[in-house]
């Protein structure tokens, strides 16, 4: 018969598989990963865990991820344009680019009626108040692209609408180097859709 696992370690597993991508076996690995660290180490990881929300809080502004209280991204920036994403992480996504300077705006959630989240959950006065405090003449909608990221980004395109206003959304299609006959219909019909003239 097998053995149960100790009644904590099933509980350090269960937390552990709350992690993205993390399911039971690795979870499991984890674990026992865990149980081999010096006492000291766990401990620092845990007095970071307690307070990694309070020493990394979102900007108030813009919703990125601060550095010890201060938004680095909210300073020395093209403010002529904004880019909305749907959460801090995304931020650094584009930032590795280093193809956009503009202002970042992170919307938190996107809509998805099934799970309680409605048009207040954009908070919509937020990105208005951004666009009455620079000279923004572009909006970038960069969410990705899933029932609610395209929900999302056609409600925001309807509701910040304006003249002078120019609002586009991150193109999805062709990975580089790629050969048609391995690309999905989805990607392929958002490739058609994209179409650029050839200069």
């Amino acid at each position: 018969m097998a053995h149960k696992f100790p009644q904590d370690l099933l509980g350090l597993i269960a937390f552990l598989k709350k992690l993205p991508g993390v399911g039971t076996r690795t979870a499991e690995r984890f674990a026992f990963e865990l149980l081999t660290w010096p006492k000291e180490t766990l401990a620092d990881m845990s007095d970071l865990l307690k307070e990694i929300q309070e020493k990394i809080p979102a900007c108030p502004v813009c919703g990125c991820l601060t550095d010890r209280g201060a938004c680095n991204f909210c300073q020395a920036r093209d403010c002529t344009s904004l880019c909305l994403l749907a959460t801090a992480r995304d931020v650094y996504a584009v930032e590795e680019t280093r193809s956009f300077r503009g202002l970042y705006h992170v919307v938190e959630h996107l809509l998805s009626p099934l799970d309680g989240r409605h048009v207040e959950a954009l908070r919509i006065d937020r990105i208005e108040a951004r666009l009455a405090a620079h000279p923004i003449q572009e909006i970038i909608i960069a969410f990705d692209s899933t029932l609610e990221g395209d929900t999302t980004a056609l409600y925001l395109k309807n509701a910040l609408a304006r003249p002078n206003l120019s609002i586009s959304r991150l193109a999805f299609g062709l990975p580089c180097g790629s050969s048609l006959e391995y690309i999905d219909g989805g990607t392929l019909a958002r490739a058609l859709q994209g179409r650029q003239l050839l200069a």
